[in-house]
């Protein structure tokens, strides 16, 4: 350590210099890294449609309810798959859909039944489908495919020019009008998917 005084004047403490001594070589000299490419990633694959799942939920049996309450149902066809569409239906839907189920039945001798899409349908055999139902939040809503060949016109529009709606609330319906649509859009070719 320099003494103060030697700080003081200007001189500089003596250093004892030693050579820095090379280290001994233990392992073998490695080159230096280059800096690695970018890895370039390989393709994935396209995917072209999300599998298809059947609806067997874990919890008891119950299908799942989607959006606004709707079932979850696998497709097919005839009078079970829409009976076990309208058992899952929540509240009062359920009942609104069993009139409206059992007035279809009543009106058109012979009707086809399937659930598509997680949706109700009815037709008839040879002529597509005439009517099908979807289970909303507030509502249950109809859509008739030629509602436009109705009289009167059902009053919910769509985008599609010939589609009509009818949307039924928890005070029900009038059976009387329903049926007379059913009548009339069960005797018109009707929508083939």
């Amino acid at each position: 350590m320099p003494k103060k005084s030697e700080a003081k004047a200007g001189k500089s403490p003596e250093r004892k210099v030693t050579a820095q001594q090379p280290k001994p070589k233990t392992q073998a000299t490695r080159p230096k890294a280059t800096p690695k490419a970018k890895a370039i990633p390989k393709a994935t694959p396209k995917v072209t449609a999300t599998p298809k799942v059947k609806a067997t939920p874990k919890s008891g049996g119950k299908p799942v309810l989607l959006s606004g309450g709707n079932p979850q149902i696998a497709k097919g066809e005839g009078d079970a798959p829409v009976r076990a569409y309208i058992a899952a239906i929540p509240g009062w839907k359920q009942e609104v859909a069993r009139s409206l189920d059992a007035v279809i039945v009543r009106t058109v001798k012979g009707v086809r039944k399937a659930v598509k899409w997680n949706t109700p349908f009815y037709g008839v055999e040879g002529q597509g489908w005439f009517l099908g139902y979807h289970c909303f939040t507030k509502y249950l809503k109809v859509t008739f495919f030629r509602g436009t060949s109705l009289k009167p016109v059902p009053p919910g529009t769509s985008k599609h020019p010939e589609v009509r709606y009818l949307d039924i609330y928890e005070d029900g319906f009038d059976e009387k009008l329903v049926t007379s649509w059913i009548r009339q859009a069960s005797k018109l070719p009707g929508w083939i998917p």
